[in-house]
């Protein structure tokens, strides 16, 4: 199986896919053209009776920087032809189990995609954050649906609102994450785990899998698009719009005008 991006590596051993995310120049920040070789990936991946198992991972020690803001603005989040919400579904529906090996920081959809796979593994150097709100945004992919109903709405608001930083040990407290490693073994536990799931009787594994997200799935995609709706107007914010330039001049958002 091979990806249609050059930022997006894939391999495939023993059964499993392996997904790696790799821009190290620009922290692995997402593009359109990423997302697309994803949800590629994953639509066919689907499929595959050859594959059982998918592992999600960024190269160079950093899971990912989240979407690249440039590139970003040139599409629509809300859209459901665009690559951002082609592979939000492709994830959302995958029939298959998905486990994560998370190394670095882990920003914005790189910790809400997290809560979209069935397993996640983070390197005690993990550093998750969705800041959504500091930059004039608003959640994305159903965080604002599955975050509280994990960890509760205090904590939820606490990640959600104030966009905090928090680290791998906090992850697997909050439920986000099964287990904090040490750096160096997040991808091999992710591939250990994988290897035995790819083990198991695959209509069996596939069939638990639907079972377990009966009750919390039954919103999912309307609140990922109700979500992407909003975040798509707020990238015309002119809240937004000062986060923008604020991070470009590299100086704190002024939001006293507002």
């Amino acid at each position: 199986m091979e990806s249609t991006c050059a930022e997006i590596q894939a391999q495939v051993t023993d059964r499993v896919l392996e997904i790696t995310i790799l821009r190290p120049e620009r922290k692995n920040a997402l593009t359109m053209a990423m997302y697309s070789a994803m949800a590629d990936l994953l639509n066919s991946a689907a499929g595959d009776r050859d594959i059982r198992v998918v592992i999600i991972t960024g190269g160079e020690g950093v899971f990912t920087s989240g979407n690249d803001l440039m590139d970003f603005l040139g599409g629509s989040a809300s859209n459901e032809e665009s690559p951002v919400f082609q592979f939000m579904v492709a994830l959302y529906n995958f029939p298959k189990p998905v486990v994560a090996a998370v190394n670095g920081p882990a920003v914005g959809i790189g910790t809400t995609m997290l809560l979209h796979c069935d397993m996640a593994f983070a390197g005690e150097d993990a550093l998750f954050q969705m800041p959504f709100v500091n930059l004039g945004l608003c959640p994305e992919y159903a965080s604002s649906y599955f975050m509280p109903r994990i960890m509760g709405h205090a904590r939820a608001a606490e990640l959600l609102l104030l966009g905090k930083k928090f680290g791998a040990r906090e992850a697997v407290e909050l439920g986000i994450c099964n287990a904090a490693v040490p750096p160096d073994e997040a991808l091999p536990r992710a591939r250990q785990v994988a290897a035995e799931l790819a083990t198991r009787a695959p209509e069996a594994v596939r069939l638990s899998k639907q079972l377990l997200r009966q009750g919390t799935h039954d919103r999912g995609l309307e609140v990922i698009q109700e979500e992407a709706g909003h975040f798509q107007k707020r990238l015309q914010s002119e809240e937004f719009k000062e986060a923008a330039t604020a991070f470009m001049e590299k100086r704190p958002a002024d939001f006293s005008r507002f």
